[in-house]
């Protein structure tokens, strides 16, 4: 497929897109010095949160109407592949919690408000799983159940959790985000994982809570751009697809995952002696291993910031984004933890043995990348298909691109 831009592409706001950029830089190795201890404790440090806050990196996507910057997700994922450089956990929470200022200006105003009106730092939560049970009441639902992978759960005041509603008449369901204040679910601590320990993702459990209606995000308006938000929120940022944001803010931390692994091998590399006895450096399937590895990253970025842009210019420019493309654009995002793992497991085979010890540097991103690709939307076995059967004519199944 090819591209045409009808402006050329440039970030929202260059100077603050700087800025940010080089606050993330800055706290690398602080989030490394960090990362120890946050795996033990299982949850990313308040401190961390904190300076998220005020770096400004959970305003990024963040509605003008409540102090956010309304940015291109470009500067988003760029904040998030640096944080990952320092810690894969730390970003995932970043990605995950900070994401979803984005889709809460999808949002009725009165839900918007509730969230915001007091405090505009206030941070959510989530889990899309379907797993609610729902019934139908006057003015709302009432809303049940037991969820599980809400990242960062224990820094917010509020959660966002995927439930089916079923029409009392009969007929097909409707998956619908609920919203819901921090004394309406209950967090059980239960993440004890082999990689991305510091995430906090605990399970929520919710019993016989009443939610509005104005407190529930239809998947049927996010997939048809008809959001209520608009009412408040013109910019053409939030005309881009909700789905296809937050896919992203699931993978691309292991491209920063991956980069650091990259460095730590060229060091180790650099360092150590092997049986010929020069250098690793001089090997050449160690050179053609780093080669490669580059090329890989390189491919995985240019896409990914080709199709934001692409995504930018098309719904603010050209009347939307063809369905075809937003397809094909969330089968390009589950693809990032495949190409990942093609070089962190490249790289973890042939960094030594120093690596299979606990405290291994290279070990732990090795554990993060696998974890992450874990989570449902980063595999691309359905995606692809669906992408597939599209070219060959066949009816879109995916609705939440």
């Amino acid at each position: 497929m090819s591209y045409k831009f009808s402006t050329q592409t440039e970030r929202t706001n260059q100077s603050l897109h700087d800025e940010l950029i080089a606050k993330a830089e800055a706290m690398i190795p602080v989030l490394r010095e960090r990362s120890n201890s946050a795996n033990s404790d299982r949850r990313i440090p308040k401190e961390t949160i904190q300076d998220f806050k005020e770096a400004g990196f959970f305003k990024i996507l963040q509605s003008k109407k409540y102090g956010g910057y309304e940015l291109d997700p470009h500067t988003f994922s760029e904040v998030q592949i640096r944080v990952a450089q320092g810690c894969m956990s730390t970003a995932w929470v970043l990605g995950v919690v900070g994401i979803h200022p984005f889709q809460l200006a999808l949002y009725d105003v009165k839900a918007q408000k509730e969230v915001y009106g007091d405090d505009p730092d206030t941070l959510v939560s989530s889990s899309y799983a379907p797993l609610g049970q729902v019934e139908v009441v006057d003015g709302g639902f009432k809303l049940s159940g037991h969820w599980q992978w809400s990242s960062g759960s224990e820094h917010c005041e509020w959660a966002l959790l995927g439930a089916l509603v079923f029409p009392p008449e009969g007929g097909a369901p409707e998956y619908r985000t609920f919203l819901l204040p921090r004394e309406d679910y209950e967090i059980n601590d239960t993440w004890h994982s082999m990689g991305l320990k510091a995430t906090g993702s605990q399970d929520v459990i919710v019993k016989d809570v009443f939610v509005p209606e104005y407190r529930t995000h239809k998947q049927s308006d996010g997939f048809n751009l008809t959001n209520p938000g608009y009412e408040v929120n013109k910019n053409d940022l939030f005309k881009i697809p909700w789905g296809q944001l937050f896919v992203r803010a699931v993978s691309t931390p292991a491209i920063g995952a991956t980069k650091r692994m990259l460095e730590l091998f060229i060091e180790g590399a650099n360092n150590k002696a092997s049986s010929d006895p020069a250098k690793l450096a001089g090997d050449t399937h160690t050179q053609t291993l780093v080669a490669d590895a580059h090329a890989e990253l390189d491919a995985i970025e240019t896409v990914m910031f080709r199709n934001y842009d692409v995504m930018t210019d098309l719904a603010g420019n050209q009347g939307g984004i063809p369905l075809i493309d937003r397809v094909k654009f969330r089968y390009d995002a589950s693809l990032v933890l495949e190409k990942c793992l093609s070089v962190v497991d490249k790289l973890f085979a042939n960094a030594g043995g120093a690596s299979v010890f606990l405290g291994s540097e290279i070990q732990k991103l090795f554990l993060d990348v696998h974890t992450a690709r874990a989570h449902v939307a980063n595999n691309p076995v359905g995606f692809s298909r669906n992408f597939g059967a599209m070219q060959l004519g066949v009816e879109n199944t995916d609705y939440f691109v």
